[in-house]
């Protein structure tokens, strides 16, 4: 935290200062985890469901830690803690003054999918012209984004923000920290049902951020998106798409036997050819996301393009690989009914018998049944010749397949089967909600091979 002190974090919080603290010292990263602690840090002791971050103050001290920040001092700890009623609320306010004092372009990503992403594509393209620091992991919520903010040091000439949200009200506390130059929202979409209610709802608690971007900032915009297409805001607006209404569009648009896809980005009266190194019609999207940002930041066509290029998946978000058996899509890091449609349309465009793996969907509220049977018609209508799946809900999509369709009651019996299932040359599809975690079928398919 490049010259934010103790003494600004406590005044800032209003923390009572406890122990022997030398208010002076200059604090480094807001760290939760003890065992991460390095010189100057500043711990965070939170009270969560499993353990009570209370218990490692003396820990975090012996590490290094400059100070702590918590809501009561251990017995004995003589050391330097900032005492507060509600950890989170100083947490926030201390994030929220340090961005204060930054003097480089922060922006901000939102959006019901894809959000991961658009920050790794919009990072690899400004980190053409600039030291950028991105959110790290998934550290997009209301502990993640403090720490993140935490990270930008001297050395850093722009950062990049990802904010995740899941009911009404968080993305005010998000982005009265983040204060973003430049705002992107990817897409609105069926994502946090059970908190959000419906489309109009997601839509409202993700512009939660407009007020709070910077007056001569610019909000980047997916113009075809019915929602986001009709934002309006004092601040300069550029929409991206397929559609003629978008600033930023991309057209001549070819999959690659690789999966990769090669484009032609236009804004304004400049048209220039990009490749992008990974699988997906949905990355089309992101890519300009990354020209958006890229134009709004003055960039030229030929930085934008070699940012592009560069672009990295990240885990399990859309990895292909060809194991020699199959052609294996890995995106089981989360689904929701959007990014699972996108996924198929991407399937379907690979050589072989397409394969969809599933699990649930999860968050999706009342409608939950339905919207997993919608997804099965959906796979049923773009002609998926298998889809195998577990979860309660699943078993809708199954239903909706017919004799497609084949549902299992448990994980382990869903693995057990694949090996039968699966042939020598399919395109396969691995995808549901992060807590069902199907990473385990991910490396089991991997491992197959023709049988004798």
């Amino acid at each position: 935290m490049n010259g934010f002190t103790i003494k600004n974090a406590a005044e800032v919080c209003g923390a009572k200062i406890n122990g022997d603290c030398d208010l002076s010292t200059v604090l480094g990263e807001i760290i939760i985890d003890s065992r991460l602690v390095k010189k100057s840090d500043m711990f965070v002791a939170f009270k969560g469901e499993k353990t009570d971050g209370h218990k490692y103050i003396s820990t975090a001290l012996d590490k290094g830690a400059a100070c702590c920040l918590a809501e009561y001092v251990p017995d004995g700890e003589t050391r330097c803690v900032l005492v507060v009623d509600d950890v989170q609320s100083a947490l926030e306010k201390i994030a929220e003054a340090y961005r204060e004092t930054l003097d480089i372009p922060v922006i901000g990503i939102t959006g019901s999918v894809g959000k991961t992403t658009a920050k790794e594509m919009v990072s690899a393209v400004v980190s053409q012209r600039c030291n950028v620091l991105k959110t790290d992991k998934n550290f997009n919520n209301q502990i993640g984004v403090p720490m993140t903010l935490s990270r930008i040091s001297e050395e850093h000439e722009a950062a990049v923000v990802e904010m995740g949200i899941s009911g009404f009200g968080e993305m005010t506390v998000l982005a009265k920290m983040v204060k973003p130059d430049i705002a992107v929202f990817t897409y609105i979409g069926h994502a946090h049902l059970e908190f959000l209610n419906d489309l109009d709802g997601v839509f409202r608690a993700k512009t939660e951020m407009l007020p709070f971007v910077s007056e001569n900032g610019t909000v980047i915009v997916n113009g075809d998106d019915a929602y986001l297409d009709k934002v309006s805001c004092p601040q300069r607006i550029i929409r991206f798409g397929l559609g003629e209404n978008c600033d930023v569009r991309a057209g001549n648009i070819q999959v690659l036997p690789d999966g990769t896809i090669d484009c032609e980005i236009c804004y304004e009266d400049v048209c220039f050819p990009v490749h992008i190194p990974s699988y997906g019609q949905h990355m089309v999207y992101a890519a300009l996301e990354g020209a958006a940002v890229g134009f709004a930041m003055g960039m030229k066509a030929d930085e934008i393009a070699a940012g592009i290029a560069q672009y990295k998946t990240v885990g399990r978000r859309g990895a292909v690989s060809d194991t020699g058996y199959i052609f294996l899509i890995d995106d089981c890091y989360n689904s929701n009914p959007d990014s699972l449609k996108c996924a198929i349309d991407s399937l379907m465009l690979m050589p072989g018998r397409h394969v969809c793996v599933l699990a649930d969907m999860l968050e999706q509220g009342e409608d939950s049944a339905r919207i997993h049977y919608d997804a099965g018609e959906y796979a049923l209508a773009k002609d998926v010749e298998l889809l195998a799946a577990y979860g309660p809900m699943s078993r809708e999509t199954c239903r909706a397949m017919g004799g497609r369709g084949v549902h299992f009651e448990t994980k382990q019996a869903l693995a057990e089967a694949l090996p039968e299932l699966i042939m020598k040359g399919d395109a396969v599809l691995v995808k549901a909600s992060l807590g069902m975690h199907l990473e385990d079928i991910s490396e089991l398919l991997k491992t197959l091979s023709e049988r004798k």
